[in-house]
């Protein structure tokens, strides 16, 4: 049996490989090169995103900012109106007069009502309490003889409290304040017994401190209208009972308005008063 040498065979065995250019191969390179691409496109692709979204992200905060800050102006002018309209509606400072508190004795008793004679005492309201003649030596008061009334702030020295007999009446009894003036001896009654009660009203009838002590804070043109006995324009209610005395107000539907008429130890004037102050004051005949 003869053998053949294939020359085809060995040749092929020889040569190098040639390159694989089948679908296969390409398919296979084309994988293996397909993810370097993918990240520089995502990366590509993340950048422009994140250059996107930091001008979204920019403008957001511009407009959250500009927000904010029209809130926080529009709170400031808020505040600042509610201030103004505050201030507008804030009341008015009290008077003065409302913080003066005059001392009280709280008298009970004859003998508490005592207290009176310690120190001079000043009248609240002239022209409304009735004195009259006192009988030092029989201790009786005349009250079938008025002799006056006690002028507007007017300075007495009471020295003894007494009991007396109310006209009139067998179980009840006067108290009496007696003071003297000109010379002699006057009373005036201050409250009233009565089967071993006593009501006093001396607290609301006498200041028992100087009442240009208690009200120094007034000007002393104030001061000058009181010691004159009359009411200048401007004066308030009480400096007017300071000056004139005792005051009967009419009825009126306005707070802001009050008209008073004083009888003024009959020299009667009335007065009317605007938020508080005398704007109008006219005789009365």
């Amino acid at each position: 049996m003869l053998f053949v040498e294939d020359t085809d065979a060995s040749t092929a065995k020889r040569r190098p490989p040639a390159a694989d250019s089948s679908p296969l191969r390409m398919t296979g390179m084309l994988l293996r090169d397909a993810p370097q691409a993918a990240l520089d496109s995502f990366l590509l692709h993340s950048i422009l995103m994140t250059a996107d979204l930091k001008q979204k992200i920019q403008l957001a905060l511009v407009i959250a900012i500009a927000i904010a800050a029209a809130r926080a102006g529009y709170i400031l002018y808020e505040r600042h109106v509610d201030q103004i309209d505050q201030a507008k509606q804030k009341p008015a400072a009290l008077n003065p007069d409302y913080y003066v508190t005059p001392k009280k004795l709280y008298p009970y008793d004859l003998k508490s009502a005592q207290q009176l004679t310690k120190q001079p005492v000043w009248v609240k309201e002239g022209y409304r309490y009735t004195f009259y003649p006192y009988d030092t030596a029989r201790h009786r008061t005349d009250f079938a003889h008025e002799a006056g009334q006690l002028g507007p702030i007017e300075k007495l020295q009471i020295t003894q409290v007494v009991t007396d007999s109310t006209p009139g009446s067998a179980s009840q009894r006067q108290v009496m304040a007696v003071f003297e003036k000109d010379g002699k001896a006057w009373a005036f009654p201050i409250g009233s017994s009565g089967g071993g009660d006593y009501k006093i009203y001396s607290d609301e009838m006498l200041y028992i401190q100087d009442p240009h002590e208690l009200y120094k804070h007034w000007p002393p043109e104030i001061w000058q209208a009181v010691a004159n006995h009359t009411v200048n324009p401007g004066m308030n209610e009480l400096q007017a009972d300071f000056a004139i005395g005792m005051g009967i107000p009419e009825p009126s539907g306005d707070p802001a308005v009050k008209t008073v008429n004083y009888p003024n130890g009959r020299k009667p004037v009335s007065i009317t008063f605007r938020d508080g102050k005398a704007a109008e004051i006219k005789p009365q005949s």
